[in-house]
């Protein structure tokens, strides 16, 4: 019997304290006998029992959380940038879209190694450097500094979230992925609920630079969890080693149904960053509401959205991915144009519309995230995500410089020209429902999990 080296010994280590036993039966070419061994007995992920799974699920969405707060954070604070520094809605719409490029472009180069490393290295890794960025946004002074700092901070930012993405996909079955997404991307409701309102109410009682000093601060115990918590998974390099990365990220380029995924991805970003890039510079120019009274806009929405995201999950594991994402779809399109037709109304009518808005459209993504994850095999997971998210990352960028160059400025510092954008963004809604019949799962998914863990 063939002897593990140290990694292959580690990794077994690290599934047994997590309390999961690896079988010779879960292997098809183990012979009867073989604990471990053999060229054909191979790690390929570890599941774990139920306890740490939801642990390590938690850690992912704290991770998530940092991530999606830093990036909409930036939405809100709008109407002080343009106050304090001077600015147009275009030129704010310039420190959105930084970030996304960024983002875009390291998501590129992402994928041409990080299906070469452990992810939970890569993780904390990236993550680190995803504090840095947000450090360097709270000490920055001015438009062009802040810009190249929200650069750095996509450019990590980005990649951090395909990877969170990539591993709930190598550790959760296709048929419990829709519910762990909902948990993981339930962060961005948290982040709604918790951190948009405090940040904005730390910015108005300090300065715009203490949401990013705060938040980078909560990285590092996130960080020391992440160590200490998430298990090593190295199961997918297995295969990584029996290509040249760029052939590898060429084969997830020309396979249709990945390129499939990409276009859905695109017109599914677009058809939110497009309204919520410049919707708080709405909220406060043209419908009457103060910069005050922006958190309750953020508070309520993701009060919703943190219970409806997890029931969309489950009811999505139980109806069907598509069927749940053409009914939240189709539901968008009223709030879209409710929203961006919006006049002076009390802040009770403004809350109301903004929160069917964010929970419809945070309702898309929980199905949209599942169907994704399941059309790439898991030993392209990691580069397909890491495309995945600089296509993203890009469609925001676009997005963002789409709402800027279709807003305009009134002579009252109103924002003319919203109801436009709101029809793009249905566009894109009606585009995403078509896109989605044509993604198909990959083949091993559609079967039973390549390896199964018995609990101890």
């Amino acid at each position: 019997m063939e002897k593990f080296r140290w990694r292959e010994w580690r990794d077994v280590l690290g599934c047994l304290r997590f309390k999961c036993r690896l079988l010779p039966g879960h292997f098809p070419n183990a012979r009867a006998g073989d604990v471990l061994g053999t060229e054909e007995v191979k790690l390929e992920f570890c599941q774990l029992n139920s306890k740490n799974e939801r642990l390590v699920l938690l850690i992912l969405a704290a991770v998530q959380f940092c991530t999606t707060l830093d990036f909409v954070i930036i939405l809100p604070l709008g109407p002080q940038f343009m106050k304090v520094m001077g600015i147009n809605p275009s030129q704010f719409s310039l420190i959105v879209s930084s970030y996304a490029i960024a983002a875009g472009i390291t998501g590129v180069a992402a994928g041409l190694f990080l299906d070469l490393f452990d992810r939970k290295t890569a993780l904390l890794w990236l993550f680190a450097g995803f504090a840095i960025g947000t450090l360097l946004c709270a000490v920055v002074q001015t438009y062009p500094m802040l810009v190249a700092a929200r650069a750095v901070a996509g450019a990590f930012g980005g990649v951090t979230g395909a990877l969170v993405l990539s591993i709930v996909g190598d550790i959760i079955p296709e048929q419990r992925r829709g519910e762990a997404m909902g948990l993981v991307m339930s962060s961005f409701s948290v982040a709604s609920i918790a951190g948009l309102p405090l940040g904005l109410w730390l910015a108005n009682r300090f300065s715009w630079h203490a949401p990013f000093f705060i938040l980078g601060g909560v990285c590092l115990p996130i960080i020391a969890a992440a160590f200490v918590w998430i298990p090593s998974l190295r199961g997918h390099l297995l295969h990584a080693r029996e290509s040249h990365p760029v052939a590898r990220v060429w084969a997830i380029l020309i396979e249709p149904n990945h390129q499939m995924a990409f276009v859905f991805m695109a017109f599914l970003t677009v058809a939110g960053m497009t309204v919520f890039t410049n919707m708080a510079n709405y909220m406060v120019a043209n419908v009457g509401l103060t910069n005050g009274q922006l958190p309750y806009i953020y508070l309520t929405g993701g009060i919703c959205t943190v219970f409806s995201m997890n029931w969309i999950g489950r009811w999505a594991d139980r109806a069907g991915k598509l069927r749940v994402f053409t009914i939240m779809s189709v539901s968008a399109t009223i709030p879209i144009l409710l929203v961006t037709n919006l006049g002076p109304v009390p802040l009770v009518s403004a809350l109301g519309v903004s929160t069917l808005l964010m929970i419809c459209m945070s309702g898309r993504f929980v199905p949209a995230m599942a169907m994704m994850t399941s059309t790439v095999e898991s030993r392209y997971r990691g580069g397909f995500m890491s495309v995945n998210s600089a296509v993203q990352q890009f469609a925001c960028g676009v997005a963002a410089w789409i709402s800027g160059a279709i807003v305009g400025e009134g002579p009252k510092k109103e924002i003319t020209n919203f109801q436009m954008v709101g029809l793009v963004s249905i566009f894109c809604v009606l585009a995403c429902i078509y896109l989605a019949r044509f993604l198909k799962p990959a083949a091993r998914e559609e079967g039973a999990p390549a390896v199964f863990v018995e609990p101890v």
